[in-house]
């Protein structure tokens, strides 16, 4: 059976979005290097590529 890790051995990163940092889950195994968000809410947030406001002007 495999050792235990520490929570402050395992991989950081930074969200994309918020800033935060955030450490690697078992979940993201696999796909680590291409994990960029810290939550489905910063994903669903992140910052809009194509130039233009998502925000409606008043």
């Amino acid at each position: 059976m495999a050792k235990m890790r520490k929570k402050s051995d395992l991989p950081e990163k930074t969200c994309a979005t918020c800033g935060r940092p955030f450490v690697w889950r078992r979940k993201w195994a696999d796909c680590w290097d291409d994990v960029k968000y810290c939550s489905d809410r910063c994903r669903r947030d992140k910052p809009d590529t194509r130039g233009g406001s998502t925000a409606s002007a008043d």
